[in-house]
């Protein structure tokens, strides 16, 4: 149906995720590999399960002779925001640069820290560009980076953070304008009280390949993920700090969750889509005909690797209005539909589901094309982990300190949809096919059952007693 909206172990950051090492200036030494340090380990010791925030902090920010690992970076930057807003973070880290310059007073042992805090800086704006949006992360940055004497690395910095936050608006923007054409149209056809007019256009008129539209629906999809930062699955549960007595980190928690909500609700749409393309024929027929269609389309999104689309045709077609069609359903062959019904099984916490997502995790890691690298998983069962997590599993403990396990976890799971949603769609653009699934007219599940009740009439008296009370 629509959606709405512990322990772990060490791991190593997803190959083709981790942003790449920054370059040092002419005449400067090159960038530094990065190395064992207390950045995964405190001391020579076992990897950090908790520590306090300020410990934290201190780990994050380099030395002449140390830089924290990759997977310690990435899991601090999405986790810290719970416990202090990435600005206050920022200047913390630029008082610790000052301390580390104020020790390095040989020149020899500054010119390998200059490196070092400067690819920290890359790595925090090309993983997450949205945090300088503020503008005091970017008067932030440029001090620092003012400080140890790379200007004209500076400009190249703030060049590329200021294309990917503007590709990043754009997209937004794109989304928000599909949703309010999309919401404007399903809005007015709530008004009907009766069977709607048939709709001119269906999706059949428009494409009749099933692997054609699975392959314009992973086009969809891709598009969706692409905008999602990792700090939104954060923000998504952000709780206040109880250790903190000001306010919560974000107070405009709609506007840092923006892209996340929009997958929603394109998930949701593509479930209306499919109920209203088998309600609306007249003829019995042509229903069953839609119904084979999209299980064909189900298989194939189920191919791909695009398990988000596969959810949400399985659930539109499995809601009331639809799986009440008996004598329509009669006429289907849904042998196949049963098969994939069984993969999307949600007994034993989706174990079928779960198992196949591994199998095509595997062959994105050994994958040798973009075709075979797709995964896109049933995205709302991610949040629905993602939430369990958060809940099952304290910020801070008894003594105070971050658990830095948890996050860790957090951050594995997150980083690996990090790596699964940078994959470029292999599939040709169609744009009519596209422009139908973001703009073609679905109806309310009043209007659903309207549809339903005029195809096959009420078979019992809670049916009677709908349609009379919709009509």
């Amino acid at each position: 149906m629509p959606q709405t909206v512990c322990s772990g172990t060490m791991f190593t950051t997803p190959s083709g995720f981790s942003p790449h090492l920054a370059c040092a200036e002419p005449g400067e030494e090159e960038a530094p590999q990065e190395g064992p340090g207390p950045g995964a380990c405190l001391a020579d010791g076992p990897p950090i399960t908790s520590a306090s925030l300020e410990t934290l902090i201190q780990n994050l920010v380099p030395t002449a002779d140390y830089y924290p690992e990759k997977a310690y970076v990435f899991t601090f930057l999405l986790s810290a925001r719970l416990f202090i807003p990435p600005p206050e973070l920022l200047a913390r880290v630029c008082e610790l640069c000052i301390k580390q310059q104020q020790l390095d007073q040989n020149r020899k042992k500054f010119r390998k820290f200059g490196p070092k805090i400067l690819q920290l800086l890359t790595e925090w704006t090309e993983t997450f560009p949205s945090d300088f949006r503020d503008e005091k992360m970017v008067g932030y940055l440029k001090d620092i980076i003012h400080r140890i004497a790379y200007w004209k690395t500076l400009n190249q910095v703030l060049q590329k953070l200021s294309q990917r936050l503007a590709l990043m608006s754009q997209g937004e923007e794109s989304i928000v304008k599909v949703s309010l054409n999309a919401s404007s149209i399903s809005d007015k056809l709530v008004a009907f009280k009766t069977k709607p007019p048939p709709i001119q256009k269906d999706m059949l008129s428009i494409c009749s390949d099933p692997y054609t539209l699975a392959q314009q629906l992973t086009h969809v999809e891709l598009e969706h993920l692409s905008h999602i930062g990792p700090e939104e699955f954060v923000q998504a549960f952000v709780q206040k700090d109880p250790l903190d007595g000001t306010q919560p980190c974000f107070s405009d928690q709609k506007k840092k969750t923006s892209n996340l909500e929009a997958y929603v609700r394109w998930f949701n749409r593509l479930c209306y889509l499919v109920a209203t393309e088998i309600c609306m024929p007249a003829k019995k027929k042509q229903r069953a005909q839609v119904i084979e269609f999209f299980i064909d389309v189900a298989r194939e999104c189920f191919n791909i690797g695009n398990f988000n689309s596969l959810m949400a045709i399985i659930s539109g077609m499995n809601m009331s209005p639809v799986s009440r069609l008996k004598k329509t359903w009669g006429k289907a062959k849904t042998a196949k539909f049963f098969i994939l019904e069984h993969q999307m099984d949600p007994t034993g916490n989706f174990y079928n589901y779960r198992t196949a997502l591994r199998g095509a995790a595997h062959r994105s890691q050994t994958a040798n094309s973009n075709r075979e690298r797709i995964v896109i998983p049933f995205f709302s069962l991610l949040i629905k982990d993602i939430y369990f997590l958060n809940e099952g599993c304290a910020n801070r403990l008894p003594n105070g300190h971050v658990n830095f396990e948890k996050f860790m976890e957090l951050a594995r799971q997150v980083g690996e949809f990090m790596t699964w949603k940078q994959v470029e769609c292999p599939f040709e653009e169609d744009r009519a096919i596209l422009h139908y699934l973001h703009t073609a007219p679905i109806f309310s599940e009043d209007g659903l059952y309207l549809a339903s009740y005029e195809s096959e009439s009420p078979e019992n008296q809670v049916e009677k007693d709908r349609w009379k009370a919709l009509r």
